[in-house]
């Protein structure tokens, strides 16, 4: 882990960031607990899941009040109350409805605005030109809205610039600090384009365990 972790750092240096100014989010989704606490004493703090259960039990089993859970995948609004209590940040929320169940359980909760670069409807977030408005709605519904996120396409990691760098312009327009993009294939274009805040799962863990690949 710590080799590794060591790698993904010298990435972002190489791309040009300041390791003291981006948040390497450990993705831990469809690994057990026992990764999670090799990344814990690794030294990273910030943990991402996709799904609302395996952030509960995981949650449930560290027992670790330094951890900053991160919810990274597509938000369900019927599964939020499992997680309103851990999530520290919400990083996938691209409707005015999804704000409103977050709101109703953690009032004041951190989020970003999932903003979608790919049209690739799997992969969820807020149409670009939609984006400013979902901002006021949200902060409206009393959420605190720190910055955007946005998911690249499949392929070439090239292909991610344009979008990473629309939604780094967003984030400058609207006044908003974080900008949650790249994970271990493009963050070099992430960190490139501005990015403070990357998702690293496989570079960091390793290929996902068959039984949780199978789930996706």
């Amino acid at each position: 882990m710590t080799e590794a972790l060591e790698r993904v750092r010298g990435r972002i240096a190489g791309a040009g960031g300041d390791l003291e100014r981006i948040t390497l989010v450990a993705v831990t989704k469809g690994f057990d607990v026992d990764a999670v606490r090799a990344v814990r004493a690794a030294g990273i703090a910030d943990l991402g899941e996709n799904y609302a259960q395996e952030l509960r039990a995981k949650a449930d089993a560290l027992g670790d009040a330094g951890a900053r859970w991160h919810f990274v995948g597509r938000v369900q609004r019927n599964k939020v109350p499992l997680v309103a209590g851990d999530v520290a940040l919400w990083h996938g929320v691209d409707r005015l409805a999804v704000g409103n169940a977050i709101a109703r359980r953690a009032p004041g909760a951190e989020v970003l605005v999932q903003v979608d670069v790919t049209g690739e409807p799997q992969k969820g977030g807020c149409p670009p030109a939609e984006v400013p408005g979902l901002v006021e709605q949200l902060r409206g519904a009393g959420l605190n809205v720190r910055g955007l996120m946005a998911v690249g396409p499949a392929g070439p990691p090239e292909d991610a610039r344009r979008g990473f760098r629309l939604v780094a312009a967003l984030a400058d327009d609207l006044g908003l600090d974080e900008r949650s993009m790249g994970m271990s294939d493009d963050l070099e274009v992430a960190v490139e384009e501005g990015a403070t805040m990357v998702r690293i799962g496989r570079a960091l863990l390793g290929p996902r365990p068959a039984a949780a690949r199978a789930r996706r």
